[in-house]
């Protein structure tokens, strides 16, 4: 039973019905995810404002690989860019939440409230879903390394300026943990992908256009 229930799902994944779902809860996601993210992108206010929303920009790259496929095309690009920062972001902020909770003084549930398991559950949907649309995924080496540029580089700006996302107080005094963590989580998800994507799979969208190509006339 549970093995129907589990392939039923997962042809659910390409159903136009179920990728409409998808987005829009995506979509909403994100929207919120720039709304969270608002004071201390205006704090920050400049061109270092495109490093900062981690999440939300994660979600919104999913979002695209979403429209992209309704609309009977693919981007391996963005397919690459969404999986590895979904993956990488949706699990640094659970472990984030759950360090600077274990760090505070009351008990670890105690600490914990409503809004961090809003966020524990949001960005733990946010992995998941990287792994579960990974089997689409149609990117090589060259789009991993172009993500795995922008992952690092990310990382050097979030923590040698100080333009990471607002953490816990407990937190602070482990920046350097912190930092250490993000980077090795970075290449991880680079390692997960490269893993999970680059072997074939019948599933794989390959016969969608990217959306670099020209369709042709029929």
């Amino acid at each position: 039973m549970w093995k129907w229930c589990w392939q039923t799902f997962l042809s659910w994944l390409d159903h136009r019905w179920f990728l409409w779902l998808l987005f829009i809860i995506n979509f909403l996601g994100t929207i919120y995810g720039f709304y969270w993210y608002k004071n201390q992108l205006v704090s920050i206010g400049s061109w270092l404002n495109l490093f900062v929303p981690d999440s939300p920009t994660a979600s919104a790259a999913f979002t695209l690989v979403l429209l992209v496929y309704l609309i009977k095309r693919r981007s391996p690009l963005l397919e690459a860019f969404a999986a590895v920062t979904l993956f990488k972001y949706g699990i640094w902020a659970v472990a984030m939440i759950f360090a600077g909770a274990w760090l505070n003084e009351p008990p670890l549930l105690e600490a914990l409230r409503w809004t961090d398991w809003m966020l524990t559950i949001s960005h733990l949907g946010m992995a998941w879903q990287a792994i579960l649309y990974s089997r689409f995924f149609t990117f090589g080496i060259r789009e991993l390394s172009l993500v795995a540029a922008w992952t690092l580089l990310n990382d050097c700006l979030d923590y040698g300026l100080g333009i990471h996302p607002w953490l816990q107080v407990s937190l602070y005094d482990h920046l350097a943990a912190v930092a250490a963590f993000t980077v090795g989580l970075s290449f991880v998800s680079l390692a997960l992908f490269t893993w999970l994507v680059l072997p074939p799979r019948p599933e794989r969208k390959w016969e969608l256009p990217s959306l670099m190509e020209r369709q042709t006339e029929k």
